[in-house]
């Protein structure tokens, strides 16, 4: 199991920053012990967060910035990877998001992303962050490998 670690990046909103966000996920969740398959989708999680940060928090306002934790540990003997995400714009009302799994909304062209991480990811907290802005917090748990038969 991973070492207690933390990982903080700052940097200012440009999509530019999405591989290097991607290349650190990528390297701590194989540390902590996540599986190809499972740092693959933390990946598409934590890209989808950090675009809405940039695209709809910061509404592409390259003088605001964005932060991104990689929080590593063990809690009841299970590995995990917390992540947080906090932008510098004006924040929204999580329970005032459309379920995109209305009719209606089925064919928007967006929409979806808090719907994807929380499927993707095992909790997934979305708050005001004190000063402004939004702090996104995910969690992802190593999940045993099968025992061999």
């Amino acid at each position: 199991m991973a070492e207690q670690r933390l990982i903080r990046l700052e940097f200012t909103s440009a999509f530019e920053m999405l591989d290097f966000v991607q290349v650190v996920n990528d390297h701590i969740g194989r540390e902590v012990g996540l599986d190809d398959d499972t740092v693959h989708w933390v990946g598409v999680a934590v890209r989808e967060c950090v675009i809405n940060a940039i695209k709809h928090g910061n509404k592409n306002d390259a003088s605001k910035r964005v932060f991104v934790d990689f929080e590593t540990g063990v809690r009841d003997e299970v590995a995990e990877l917390a992540i947080s995400i906090r932008d510098q714009g004006q924040g929204f009302d999580p329970e005032a998001l459309e379920d995109p799994l209305d009719p209606e909304n089925l064919l928007k062209s967006s929409g979806r992303g808090i719907f994807l991480i929380r499927n993707f990811m095992d909790d997934l907290q979305l708050q005001r962050a004190p000063g402004g802005g939004m702090l996104v917090r995910m969690l992802k748990r190593v999940q045993p490998a099968p025992a061999s038969s």
